[in-house]
């Protein structure tokens, strides 16, 4: 880039002047990548199917969730637009609803994620706590799913995803099956999605009707 030229000072008559270069320019520093808003419709778009379709910002479809009535496999798989498995979530034996799993693609070994549904009628805000497959506590989802308006934290008390209600428009009001789910920069949005369907099973008004394994 060609260096930029000024007079030292208007006060002095000379022909000295001060080069600045780029060096010399003190630049902001980038702003961090926004978060991504995802618009999240509780219906499969297959025919006789319970489950999700996921939306981006632009209207592009980003993630599915396609479960058959008569399934009974005992899973939830949460695939691309493509239909590729990316998430498996599957309700722990003998667990009775409260101990869930969470395994790359279709794996049926070493789960990525442990959730346990949390329940206490002392701390009602908190709803579910995420631990990797060592028991080590990673996230804790605290709110309310009925009222479409929780977070995900993690160990340092950062919300790293979030669901909230569907802004009206025109004066429509979505209701509890459009919601939208916000997830930072970082975050991964196939997890924060896997969790929206764990919170679904845990406190949904209707459930995908997992069985147990």
């Amino acid at each position: 880039m060609t260096n930029r030229i000024y007079p030292k000072s208007h006060a002095f008559e000379s022909t000295k002047y001060a080069i600045s270069t780029t060096a010399d320019i003190q630049c902001p520093p980038p702003s961090p990548p926004p978060p991504a808003t995802l618009t999240v419709w509780r219906k499969s778009l297959l025919f006789n199917c319970k489950g999700f379709t996921v939306f981006d910002a632009e209207g592009n479809l980003v993630f599915r969730v396609d479960k058959y009535d008569r399934s009974d496999k005992g899973e939830i798989v949460l695939m691309d637009a493509a239909g590729n498995p990316l998430l498996t979530i599957r309700r722990k034996k003998l667990s009775l609803g409260k101990h869930w799993e969470i395994y790359d693609g279709e794996e049926s070994v070493n789960p990525r994620f442990l959730v346990r549904k949390h329940v206490n009628f002392l701390q009602l805000k908190s709803m579910a706590h995420v631990t990797s497959s060592d028991g080590g506590l990673v996230y804790e989802i605290e709110g309310s799913y009925t009222q479409r308006s929780c977070a995900v934290y993690d160990e340092r008390r950062i919300a790293v995803a979030e669901i909230r209600r569907k802004e009206e428009v025109s004066g429509v009001d979505f209701g509890l099956d459009v919601f939208r789910l916000i997830v930072q920069p970082g975050f991964d949005a196939a997890v924060a999605m896997a969790f929206v369907v764990l919170l679904e099973e845990m406190f949904g008004s209707r459930s995908l009707a997992i069985s147990t394994r």
